[in-house]
């Protein structure tokens, strides 16, 4: 805790007068993209398996944090204290079957359970189908659409899988018909993409994680078939910035 106090501190110390002028500067909405590209090497390091990024990348993440939380303080909103707190009295709240006398034996029942205290919070309806609108714009849409899915499957209104290759074959046929209308085609696609995801969360799949390790197999694929067999990969370079 004293090492927190400390970064807390640090970063205070930046947003001061006799601090630095670019942390001076930035303010929630020019933080953004920092966050989202912190959040994104964080997923790179553990596809990668490499600890040492891992906690690296993991400490760029937490510095958006307490930037966030210290830009809060100085507002008169909340601060570092309170985003803790908070996060420790919602994970107690949470956990019932850790922290209270409930009991949830597996993995389905913890999500179950949390859906259903998130219902109560909200003094929502145990049919109600918010969880669905609260999910953010800003994700990917890929994994958005996981989100969604998700979501709505443990809420019953999942569709059922023969519905769903039913939707996948179907646009499909649209796709690869010569002369199709594109705006069919675009909403085809849309079907299409979406039939695929439901289709993985089914299966206990990771669409996002199964398309990204796909895409890296495919640049693999392209990069040696460009080298030739005859070349040689070059040095691997090392990053070029700490950031």
């Amino acid at each position: 805790m004293a090492r927190f106090s400390d970064l807390v501190a640090v970063m205070a110390r930046l947003r001061s007068p006799e601090g630095c002028p670019w942390d001076r500067k930035q303010d929630h909405r020019s933080l953004r993209p920092c966050l989202l590209e912190e959040a994104y090497e964080v997923l790179e390091a553990i596809d990668r398996d490499d600890p040492q990024a891992l906690r690296q990348e993991l400490g760029d993440l937490l510095l958006q944090v307490v930037f966030h939380a210290q830009l809060a303080a100085e507002a008169g909103r909340f601060d570092m204290d309170d985003v803790v707190q908070g996060l420790r009295d919602k994970l107690i709240a949470r956990h019932p079957h850790v922290f209270g006398d409930s009991s949830a034996d597996t993995p389905e029942e913890v999500l179950h359970q949390w859906d259903d205290l998130k219902r109560r919070e909200r003094g929502e309806d145990e049919d109600s189908t918010s969880s669905l609108t609260d999910v953010p714009k800003t994700l990917p849409a890929l994994s958005r659409a996981q989100v969604v899915q998700r979501r709505a499957a443990r809420a019953g209104h999942g569709r059922a899988g023969d519905e769903v290759q039913a939707s996948a074959c179907a646009a499909l046929g649209v796709l690869t018909r010569e002369n199709s209308d594109p705006e069919q085609a675009q909403l085809a696609l849309g079907e299409l993409l979406l039939a695929a995801v439901d289709l993985a969360r089914a299966a206990g799949l990771d669409a996002e994680q199964a398309l990204r390790e796909r895409v890296n197999t495919l640049i693999t694929g392209v990069r040696g078939r460009a080298r030739g067999p005859s070349s040689t990969p070059g040095p691997t370079r090392g990053r070029a910035s700490p950031g």
